[in-house]
């Protein structure tokens, strides 16, 4: 069987710019109704629900693109750890249950980045081939 280790920065890079794309649809579903409302959102939004989305917005676009992605993804991370014991927890213990799974996958996956960086298709690695 190959090395698969030679496509880790590769994966790695699509797992950060899909992660982000998800994670800024519910911003936009949020924030400008697409690509349709979030479901169960209140309109118009609570403050720390537009704060959220533009958390979502900004820091996915940030991800995705690859830019401040260590900064950016610990934003997210934290913000997704807020919103599990926020609005997920207190309906209950098992994730399956309350909702909660997304919440929990995104923060883990954008604390992952953290660690393990943007990979190498982002913005981010063509800075730091910069002489």
């Amino acid at each position: 069987m190959p090395n698969l280790d030679v496509w880790a920065p590769r994966v790695l890079s699509l797992l950060r710019i899909v992660a982000a794309l998800l994670f800024m649809e519910h911003g936009l579903m949020k924030l400008f109704h697409f690509p349709a409302p979030q479901p169960g959102a209140p309109d118009p939004l609570p403050m720390i629900l537009t704060a959220a989305a533009t958390i979502e917005v900004v820091g996915g676009a940030l991800i995705a693109l690859g830019l401040f992605t260590r900064v950016a993804a610990f934003v997210c991370s934290g913000q997704m750890a807020a919103a599990y014991f926020m609005a997920h927890a207190p309906q209950g213990f098992w994730p399956a249950l309350n909702g909660g799974e997304a919440a929990i996958l995104f923060c883990f996956v954008f604390l992952y980045l953290v660690f393990a960086g943007p990979g190498i298709w982002s913005v981010d690695a063509l800075v730091r081939k910069r002489p």
